[in-house]
């Protein structure tokens, strides 16, 4: 069944949306994601063909990339959108404001967003409570990372405290060290900052599952902007201490090709289109740095069915959209799950 004038309403929505700040569009469009997803849901296609991966099983490969729901406050209505999975946060140990606004800037004509948010959330414990709440069925990803005073030579506090307390109620854990938008946090890339919180998230996984009975993978969310001595060390890092996935990628600090189109002095993450290519080539290098066996996320400028196909080429297993989905609506959502049915049902014949 087809809602009729669902699709025009989507389109008109977004362009109405598009008129506002970023940051006040994206905030009503969650506030009435009750309404739209309700409608959405009667559209869904067939979906692709189940995946497994990461011991998990995903309905298809298609989920929603942190930052869109920070705090958990939209799951289950994100969840009747037709994503497999949805990835909740960034969330910090305690609540905090993040970055003065204005904070996020639309480069409409490249069909970019760049935006320094910050990790603006509620903290833990909000989205703590608001996954105990959630009737959502499908794979919940949870985002997490350290308060912007907490000295960076501590910062594997803050990923710890956030992993205990969001253990109980994820499906996987997502180790954000690669936001370009709270100081000093990409140091936490380089081997040593990287050694330290993943040997303390793992050691203290183990006590984890075996009390639970359940074993919550740990990703590593990655930048784009690696240069591919840094990502082979990278990879080779991660193989060696076991990490079960790679995100790839988080947003550009390349903001050159846009410095006439932004406010002066702008920082912040570049994501959307111009980010895609970047995103491909180190899903590229990554997987032929970690080989055929560890999973990656795939995510960095999906605008539309012929960009997603392309990251699952590079050699991503699953994938994320955030500003595909932020500037189309759930009109994306349907192309592409359209485009692997018909990816799959061309595989098996």
């Amino acid at each position: 069944m087809r809602w009729r004038g669902t699709e025009a309403l989507a389109r008109a929505s977004v362009a109405v949306l598009g008129r506002l700040d970023p940051e006040r569009a994206h905030d009503l469009a969650l506030a009435g994601l009750g309404f739209t997803g309700a409608l959405w849901r009667a559209r869904i296609p067939p979906a692709a063909s189940r995946i497994e991966c990461l011991g998990l099983s995903f309905a298809h490969p298609l989920g929603l990339a942190a930052g869109f729901d920070k705090n958990g406050d939209h799951l289950d209505a994100l969840g009747q959108m037709g994503f497999s999975h949805v990835e909740l946060g960034t969330v910090t140990p305690r609540a905090q404001p993040g970055n003065p606004k204005p904070r996020m800037f639309r480069l409409r004509a490249a069909g970019g967003l760049v935006n320094r948010m910050g990790f603006n959330n509620k903290g833990v414990d909000h989205l703590v409570a608001r996954l105990a709440q959630s009737r959502y069925t499908g794979i919940r990803g949870v985002s997490i990372g350290k308060n912007v005073d907490t000295p960076i030579d501590r910062a594997e506090r803050d990923y710890l405290d956030c992993m205990r307390k969001v253990y109980p109620f994820a499906d996987y854990i997502a180790v954000n060290v690669s936001s370009p938008n709270t100081a000093r946090l990409r140091e936490l890339q380089g081997r040593d900052g990287l050694d330290r919180i993943l040997t303390t998230l793992l050691e203290a996984r183990l006590g984890l599952a075996r009390d639970s009975g359940k074993r919550v993978p740990l990703l590593v969310k990655v930048a784009p902007d690696l240069s591919p001595d840094q990502i082979e060390s990278l990879a080779a890092q991660l193989r060696t201490l076991g990490i079960d996935g790679v995100i790839a990628t988080n947003t550009s600090t390349d903001l050159r090709p846009f410095a006439t189109q932004l406010p002066r002095d702008q920082a912040g993450g570049l994501s959307g289109r111009p980010l895609h290519a970047l995103s491909v080539s180190v899903i590229a290098s990554l997987r032929a740095a970690l080989g055929p066996d560890v999973p990656i996320i795939g995510v960095g400028g999906i605008m539309d069915a012929s960009s997603a196909l392309e990251t699952l080429r590079a050699g991503a297993n699953l994938l994320q959209v955030y500003t595909g989905f932020a500037y189309r609506g759930h009109v994306i959502v349907e192309e592409i799950l359209a485009a692997l049915a018909l990816r799959q049902g061309a595989s098996t014949e």
